[in-house]
């Protein structure tokens, strides 16, 4: 939902100012909407007879590629205006990438186990994938209001958690039959930074919205300068004196 609000903002900005708004979305929507949801389940996958432990540069490269294709998603999308070739790409772009990003994760887990994918079900994850980034893509071109943001938020939130359940069922473990050293972290380990990182990065990001100016605000200001810019190309050509020319 914060992601949505920012991308709003983007849209009413327009020029330079909109990189920066999107910019937030993509931290907000890549980062602490779609990895930390990616993550929080995680903690919630056991293995019987095996503890699990997670590779921290794989777990925070999986946390950075979630940002960097939403980020990617979301310039290609604004900029494409609403084409739909530019809103396909963009949807193709982030869904692969969020599905590398989940996959990717998962492969941070190590346990005393071996571990297979079924191929059938890793597609279907990777179609659920681009077509939820398809039409997160959408929304943030054209949702606005409270209203609307709340329900494309809660459309969004169904679409990538069934996207990291789906991903999650293609999985399957066997485990060793004598238990061997598991390298890695330990889930509590994550839980501290990822608290204060998420509080931190949610906080500012809602300053930023409530501080800047309203959706109603810069409408009126944009009609505000249109009629200014009406008013100017109608007025007559005057000299230095001010009196009309002709």
């Amino acid at each position: 939902m914060l992601g949505l609000l920012l991308t709003s903002r983007a849209r009413l900005m327009g020029g330079r100012e909109a990189k920066y708004w999107l910019v937030g979305a993509a931290l907000a929507i890549g980062g602490t909407g779609i990895w930390t949801m990616h993550f929080i389940a995680m903690l919630g996958f056991s293995v019987s007879g095996s503890v699990i432990r997670y590779d921290v540069p794989l777990t925070v490269a999986s946390a950075l590629i979630a940002i960097l294709v939403v980020g990617m998603g979301l310039f290609m999308a604004s900029h494409g205006g609403r084409r739909l070739s530019s809103l396909l790409g963009g949807g193709v772009l982030t869904g692969v990438g969020v599905a590398s990003m989940h996959y990717l994760g998962m492969a941070a887990m190590n346990m005393s186990g071996s571990v297979s994918y079924d191929p059938v079900v890793v597609t279907l994850s990777v179609l659920v994938a681009v077509a939820a980034a398809t039409v997160a893509l959408w929304f943030t071109l054209r949702v606005s209001g409270a209203l609307r943001i709340g329900g494309a938020a809660l459309v969004m939130g169904v679409a990538v958690s069934g996207m990291h359940y789906t991903g999650m069922y293609s999985m399957s473990v066997a485990t060793h039959s004598e238990m061997v050293p598991v390298p890695g972290a330990q889930a509590i380990d994550f839980l501290m930074p990822l608290i204060v990182g998420i509080s931190l990065i949610t906080v500012g990001l809602l300053l930023a919205v409530i501080l800047s100016p309203s959706e109603k605000e810069l409408r009126s200001e944009a009609e505000f300068r249109e009629r200014l810019r009406g008013r100017d190309e109608g007025a007559p050509e005057v000299d230095l004196f001010g009196t009309p020319r002709g």
